[in-house]
């Protein structure tokens, strides 16, 4: 038998749940070229900026094959040609220069005697100052066709050249990765040395101190019942003591999902704050599991009775209340029920007593006798 009693009542959706750091940094390759082999180790500590990750150097360039090294020879050939051209044009414009400033002299001392015109020693300063005009401009092609030849040979550079590193300068020095965030590295995707293309992704880094989460995937049915800001008990996550939480988002999207017996569910992710300080949760980390208990619905004062007592009778429930060691079939109202306390709001007064577990062949009115247990 059991009692009707005053209490406390709270109902729960329980599942299982996993942690997560709520913001993670993935850091890639940011160009293509020979990932070194990765020092840093799961649950290392790094400081966005200043700890470097790991390292990668350039990959050299691709094999040439005949007729691409063929045409490569050509172009650099063609821009050696294009230089000695740029070359012939600056010494012309150079004695052409000289030529119009002797010419301007000449003609500032014939006009100081009265010979020439103002207009003639006009005409010899144009000329002097285009001519000087024309060696800028050839210097300049010079520069112009100098790195056309640079460019040129460059198509030259193969993977099998020894001269690459000294040719472009530190090209070939290690290219440090630092970390993006505080944090920890969570875990290390690419460990061993290998050749990656550009934005291949490399570790993960998260900070689980002061961002960890949980993520619970709910049924649909139980999900609609979730609000935000409901509070959320954590329990079997290996630590002392239960840790408390916050649903913080329900997602408005449904995925499916099958069960371990092949049954296709609607399952809905709610995100869930902790609140507990985090010393209380040390240890804890990404990808843990969890079990939580989402309140969904709480009393402190309310009127209960045992779920086990409870059956169906003509489309309502009904107990078997036990008075002057008689069994009354009395037919009640219930409120909440989370499977062990169900709320009565009707039917029953507090401190009576009722059967628990009734049998098929108890009936009402029939004398009963609390069973007692050595």
């Amino acid at each position: 038998m059991g009692e009707v009693m005053r209490g406390a009542m709270r109902l729960t959706i329980d599942d299982e749940g996993r942690t997560r750091v709520q913001d993670t940094y993935i850091v890639s390759t940011p160009v293509a070229g020979q990932l070194q082999r990765v020092s840093v180790q799961p649950g290392d500590p790094v400081v966005r900026g200043e700890t470097i990750v790991a390292l990668m150097r350039p990959s050299n360039p691709a094999a040439l094959d005949v007729r691409t090294r063929e045409q490569a020879l050509a172009a650099v050939a063609a821009a050696e040609a294009a230089l000695r051209v740029a070359r012939a044009d600056l010494n012309a414009s150079i004695a052409n220069r000289d030529y119009a400033q002797t010419e301007l002299a000449r003609a500032e001392k014939l006009f100081e005697r009265g010979v020439y015109s103002d207009a003639t020693l006009d005409l010899a300063r144009q000329n002097a100052r285009v001519m000087q005009a024309n060696v800028d401009t050839a210097e300049a092609a010079i520069s112009m066709r100098e790195a056309g030849v640079v460019n040129a040979q460059a198509q030259l550079i193969g993977f099998e050249d020894r001269g690459l590193g000294a040719f472009i300068g530190n090209g070939s020095d290690d290219i440090p990765l630092y970390a993006p965030a505080d944090g920890r590295i969570l875990r290390v995707i690419q460990k061993s040395e290998t050749s990656l293309p550009a934005g291949t992704p490399i570790m993960e880094i998260g900070n689980i101190a002061s961002n960890l989460e949980v993520v619970v995937k709910l049924l649909s049915t139980d999900a609609v019942q979730v609000a935000v800001g409901d509070p959320v008990i954590i329990t079997d996550w290996g630590g002392s003591k239960d840790l408390t939480g916050e649903v913080m988002r329900v997602e408005p999207f449904g995925l499916t999902q099958y069960s371990a017996l092949g049954v296709e569910e609607q399952r809905v992710d709610v995100v869930i704050a902790l609140a507990s300080p985090p010393e209380d949760y040390k240890g804890l980390g990404h990808g843990f599991r969890v079990e939580t208990k989402i309140i969904v619905w709480e009393s402190k004062d309310t009127l209960i009775v045992p779920a086990s007592a409870l059956f169906r009778s003509h489309n309502s429930w009904a107990v078997f209340a036990v008075s002057a060691g008689t069994a009354q079939l009395r037919e009640i109202e219930i409120g909440k029920n989370n499977g062990i306390q169900a709320q009565v709001v009707s039917g029953l007064s507090e401190g009576e007593r009722v059967i628990l577990y009734p049998s098929s062949g108890l009936s009402d009115g029939m004398r009963v006798v609390e069973r007692t247990i050595e």
